[in-house]
């Protein structure tokens, strides 16, 4: 039911300058992987092998990286090296990368709108790579799959937050239905910190139903002057059209420097445990 996953990756990434003046923040290695490659393995532990990438200027590497290089794979041909290319191989072997480029931006209902012809009339999932998630179990991606596969309606993957962080966040406002569900009544784009009781943040991971794109085009800018496509939703759940899933897992905002370096901390002791340490070589 869900083929496609959309990657909205035109964003500047400037709380990570001067390093992606040139460099995607999607393309931040956290250790020895970039963060869209995170992305994009969640996407295939859900059977999902279509993925649609929202570009910009100045993000060739980040194709290029989803491609062969042969001159590099020449080198290390043959050497203990080689292994470490074995899983972007497995991508560009088993997936399929379509892209096409938001001129402007203004906003992530924009950047979801730019790729309506890449997805077309169907319900596709939404990873923002700067969240890098790792699901209980199975992948928060897999675990939104099955939630949808029997409702049949967009959803939201949602963390509980601090109040003193509700204003970083779309904040969701609903009614508990269980099995780690709500039914959306509203959400509140980045609320000042005290407005409202909730805390329950939603991250970047969504399964968006084909009518989102109609809404889309209709919605007129709102927080920020941009594109929300918390405004979009919320056109759904006065429907009763949204549900917002507690996802079993770790979410690192990968967005902010201080969540990047836990990231990496993470990664590193996962990978140092692993059996076949690739830090030993």
């Amino acid at each position: 039911m869900i083929r496609k996953c959309l990657f909205p990756a035109a964003g500047y990434g400037t709380r990570f300058l001067p390093a992606t003046k040139v460099l995607p923040k999607e393309m931040l290695p956290v250790c020895t992987k970039p963060l869209i490659q995170y992305g994009v393995e969640e996407a295939m532990e859900a059977s999902i092998y279509m993925l649609a990438v929202v570009t910009g200027r100045g993000k060739y590497t980040l194709e290029n990286h989803f491609d062969i290089s042969y001159e590099l794979e020449h080198q290390i041909k043959g050497t203990i090296k080689e292994k470490r290319l074995a899983d972007i191989r497995r991508i560009i072997d088993r997936c399929e990368f379509i892209y096409v480029r938001q001129h402007e931006m203004k906003g992530l209902g924009h950047a979801v709108l730019t790729g309506e012809s890449l997805i077309g009339a169907e319900p596709f999932a939404v990873v923002l790579a700067d969240d890098l998630c790792f699901g209980e179990g199975e992948g928060v991606l897999s675990q939104m799959k099955a939630v949808f596969s029997k409702k049949r309606q967009s959803i939201v993957a949602v963390m509980d937050v601090p109040q003193s962080e509700i204003s970083s966040y779309g904040i969701v406002l609903g009614e508990e239905i269980g099995d780690n569900l709500v039914r959306v009544n509203r959400m509140i784009e980045k609320p000042a910190s005290g407005s409202t009781d909730s805390t329950l943040a939603v991250i970047g991971r969504y399964i968006l139903t084909e009518d989102i794109f109609a809404i889309l085009k209709h919605i007129k800018p709102g927080s920020g002057g941009e594109i929300q496509l918390t405004d979009a939703l919320n056109v759904q759940a006065e429907k009763g059209g949204v549900l917002a899933y507690r996802f079993k897992g770790t979410r690192y905002d990968c967005g902010s420097l201080h969540g990047f370096v836990e990231a990496t901390n993470a990664v590193y002791r996962m990978l140092s445990n692993a059996p076949d340490n690739q830090f030993s070589i």
